[in-house]
């Protein structure tokens, strides 16, 4: 082998890798936009994901959301499983319209047959 030949091969190995780094850089820069060309529906998104948050190496909670109602999924290596469903969309922190807070009963007074303690 002789020089030529391992400069041809340099020089190829840099083309390729040039055009991996600007496909690479085209796909994060417009990758977002290439789904949504050929979504058949014209109006808003229906379905998406929230927020998703890593629990352990194995296990990953996600907020789902369709049509402005929320569900909780726990998903892991075998499946997915439903925490909590119908959560209405609201701020996060925000207090919503529950049952009303109980208010503690008045002390009954105990019974005493035998009238020792009321004096």
């Amino acid at each position: 082998m002789t020089l030529g030949t391992f400069l041809n091969f340099f020089l190829a190995l840099m083309v390729v890798l040039g055009l991996i780094g600007i496909l690479s850089w085209a796909g994060q820069r417009w990758g977002s936009f290439l789904p949504q060309l050929g979504r058949k529906g014209k109006g808003p998104k229906r379905i998406g994901i929230v927020e998703t948050l890593y629990v352990d190496g194995k296990h990953r909670l996600a907020l789902l959301r369709r049509d402005q109602v929320e569900h909780l999924v726990l998903l892991d290596p075998t499946g997915a499983i439903v925490v909590e469903s119908n959560i209405v969309k609201g701020e996060p922190g925000e207090k919503r319209d529950s049952a009303p807070p109980r208010r503690p009963k008045p002390p009954q007074k105990e019974a005493d047959p035998a009238g020792w303690l009321e004096r």
